[in-house]
């Protein structure tokens, strides 16, 4: 499970003013895509992450064996049961299968919390740093082109995507700390996987 890059996270605009008020406003543009895969810190948010990763699972692991389990058991005794014990096996499984889904979803939940958190500072450095290049440059509004939306042609002159980036390897945060080691079994807390998209400017 990789971290993933939020297109358009850092869009400081979501709609293009019209010509009649943009008269006199001074634009520019960022490629988010490209500023997020090569943020820094990100390798190593990576790489920690990966590594939280490997106890969640193994977790999962187990817990779909467990079930795959108790299912092949199910399935070459079950001519053999009796109405009754059939019954009562299949909810069993029903239960089972019930507390597996839920250990799997709080498990997700914790690998997207820790994503989050690992993110966190990446995001907010790229944020301060969209900021401040604006205010520097006198600029009315960033946009992000990452997807393409709408964004058919443009001047590669106004391409600030470097200059951000820059700034962002001068400014950047310490690493995150790798996160403490956690008992086996679900905690509370992926997702893999959205992460929490910043407010616009």
């Amino acid at each position: 499970m990789r971290l993933i890059p939020v297109l358009g996270a850092c869009a400081l605009l979501v709609a293009v003013p019209s010509l009649s008020s943009a008269q006199g406003q001074k634009f520019a543009y960022v490629n988010s895509q490209m500023l997020l895969q090569n943020a820094p810190g990100r390798a190593e948010a990576e790489a920690s992450f990966e590594k939280d990763m490997v106890g969640i699972r193994q977790q999962l692991s187990k817990l779909q064996d467990s079930l795959n389990t108790m299912n092949e058991a199910f399935a070459k005794e079950e001519v053999s049961l009796s109405p009754t014990a059939k019954e009562a096996r299949l909810k069993t499984l029903r239960e089972k299968e019930a507390t597996w889904r839920q250990q799997a979803e709080k498990l997700q939940e914790r690998a997207q919390d820790r994503q989050e958190e690992l993110m966190a500072p990446i995001m907010e450095n790229l944020r301060k740093v969209l900021d401040d290049v604006r205010s520097e440059g006198g600029y009315s509004f960033i946009f992000d082109v990452s997807q393409g939306a709408f964004v058919v042609s443009a001047d590669k002159n106004l391409d600030i995507t470097d200059r951000v980036m820059s700034k962002m390897r001068l400014s950047a945060p310490k690493a995150a700390a790798p996160a403490a080691t956690r008992p086996a079994g679900p905690a509370s807390a992926p997702a893999g996987v959205t992460t929490k998209k910043p407010p616009t400017t």
